[in-house]
């Protein structure tokens, strides 16, 4: 390869910015005893050479890459998306490069495949957005040689860590919201039973209407479709409304929304209705929908300072993110 070909070295920024090779070098890894004068003119030099830095090469000094892998289901579902994004963002923060492995089914074999895909790119670290049952095994049943860090999953036994949204304490505060503007009872309508967060949702709601001396009766079985939830409102205009409905998930919450529309049946007079996950757009259903948020950029921040604190051997716990009620329009006081 001729001279003019190469892309240009490290030197070669040291040379045009009439600096050491070790100056360039810690401008690069942001080292403080640089002056502000000679950090411009090696950002100069970078910028107008278009230099790279090689982190193969990097690597093999340091013996680390700067880079985690992320394996998840690739589910276009907002808990798992807005997951990735979060710790996505969370990594560059961090000045990390993630590499994403998506599985389209949670078997042991195709997350061995992904999971040795990363060791083979030599990466610090993994996190596995793990949503439902056959997710939290078939990562557990690789024997990873670098720390992993599960998100979903509220504890889990070493060596795999974990954090997780509090989905009990969501539930909780979606079922005490409702009892507290007065309904009797409130009707759960349920996530998919192989789904971690839909049983911890069933869970909280359970625990808090015992708390308040209810005996909850069946959750309504469902899945994370607006479909399913039209499905159910339309069963309940024919069969006899609650006066408070909790669903799953704001597209549940949608669903029912549109069959007490068509049904002439009124948000909240008639029924209230309260979703989980306050998607983009939940403001603007009609009524405007109360939900619980969660808190998915702190998740993704504390779910990275875990691994990192697990990369650098530190001892680590599970860690529980609080989610938050947004009450809005949909719910309300029973009228009669």
């Amino acid at each position: 390869m001729s001279a003019a070909a190469r892309p240009p070295a490290m030197s070669d920024v040291a040379a045009v910015a009439g600096v050491s090779h070790q100056t360039v070098s810690r401008v690069l890894n942001d080292h403080p005893s640089v002056r502000p004068e000679t950090r411009r003119r090696v950002l100069d030099a970078i910028a107008q050479l278009g230099y790279r830095r090689n982190t193969a090469a990097r690597a093999l000094v340091t013996r680390r890459t700067g880079t985690i892998g992320v394996v998840t289901s690739g589910s276009a579902l907002f808990g798992p998306t807005s997951t990735l994004i979060a710790v996505e963002e969370a990594a560059r923060d961090a000045s990390y490069f993630v590499s994403v492995a998506t599985v389209a089914r949670w078997e042991v074999e195709a997350v061995r495949r992904a999971l040795e895909h990363f060791m083979s790119q030599g990466v610090e670290g993994v996190v596995a957005i793990a949503s439902h049952d056959d997710a939290v095994a078939a990562v557990q049943d690789f024997a990873s040689p670098v720390p992993v860090v599960m998100v979903g999953p509220a504890d889990l036994p070493g060596p795999v860590h974990s954090v997780a949204v509090d989905q009990v304490a969501g539930a909780r505060l979606a079922t005490r919201h409702l009892l507290d503007l007065g309904h009797a009872s409130v009707l759960h309508l349920a996530g998919p039973v192989d789904w971690l967060d839909a049983r911890s949702r069933v869970a909280g709601w359970e625990a808090e209407l015992r708390a308040a001396g209810i005996e909850p009766g069946a959750p309504v079985a469902g899945d994370w479709s607006a479909g399913r939830g039209y499905e159910v409102g339309r069963e309940l205009v024919a069969s006899g409304l609650p006066s408070a409905v909790f669903a799953a998930n704001d597209q549940l919450a949608l669903g029912l929304l549109r069959a007490f529309a068509e049904a002439g049946v009124r948000v909240p007079d008639d029924v209230s209705v309260v979703g989980f996950d306050d998607v983009d757009g939940s403001s603007n259903f009609y009524p405007p929908l109360t939900t619980v948020r969660q808190e998915f950029r702190t998740l993704g921040a504390r779910c990275l300072a875990t691994l990192l604190a697990a990369i650098e051997g530190e001892h680590v716990a599970g860690a529980l993110i609080e989610p938050s009620l947004v009450v809005r329009a949909s719910s309300g006081a029973p009228s009669h």
